[in-house]
């Protein structure tokens, strides 16, 4: 008899365990968004290789901070600041799709393409540098939940596991402010 188990996403295997192949071996990384006091809105466990631009939907789409009193919770920012890793068309067309403001600095590769293309290249995207220095809430939120000893050395067989451990940790970086 052939027993039915439920999949996690990313077919099973190491790929979804959260675990794959970069430079520093077998790894994995944590996606995540956070507010402007330095706590995490919503995490995302995938495999050491993957780009972060693919979850970027995922992230923003995790996001959920409930009001006080009635009401459904908040699904989208005000606004975003981002590095230039999601520089890119389709993180763009989401974002003003979901009429997210956003400042991410554009890539030095996508500026000399646009620029070559002289007038059929485009405005050049809005960037405000005072709205920018706010992006390092997001590293220091990453810094806070590696304080956690389980989540900067992932001893966690599972990624599941793995991602219940970032969750607490992130629990208690909310508590504590």
């Amino acid at each position: 008899m052939r027993r039915c188990r439920c999949r996690l996403p990313g077919g099973g295997g190491a790929g979804g365990e959260g675990l794959g192949r970069s430079r520093g071996g077998l790894t994995s990384k944590l996606h995540l968004s956070a507010d402007g006091c330095c706590r995490p809105l919503s995490l995302v466990v995938t495999g050491g290789q993957r780009a972060d631009c693919t979850q970027f939907q995922t992230v923003l789409e995790k996001i959920r901070v409930p009001r006080i009193g009635l009401g459904r919770p908040r699904r989208k920012p005000d606004s975003l600041a981002a590095d230039k890793a999601y520089s890119n068309g389709p993180c763009r067309e989401y974002l003003r799709r979901r009429a997210i403001r956003h400042t991410i600095p554009e890539k030095t590769d996508s500026q000399a393409a646009r620029l070559r293309k002289g007038s059929r290249g485009g405005r050049p995207p809005g960037f405000d540098e005072e709205r920018y220095k706010k992006r390092n809430t997001v590293e220091r939120a990453i810094n806070k939940l590696k304080q956690s000893r389980a989540v900067a050395t992932r001893y966690d067989k599972r990624g599941y596991v793995f991602l219940g451990t970032a969750t607490a940790a992130a629990l208690v970086i909310w508590l504590r402010t």
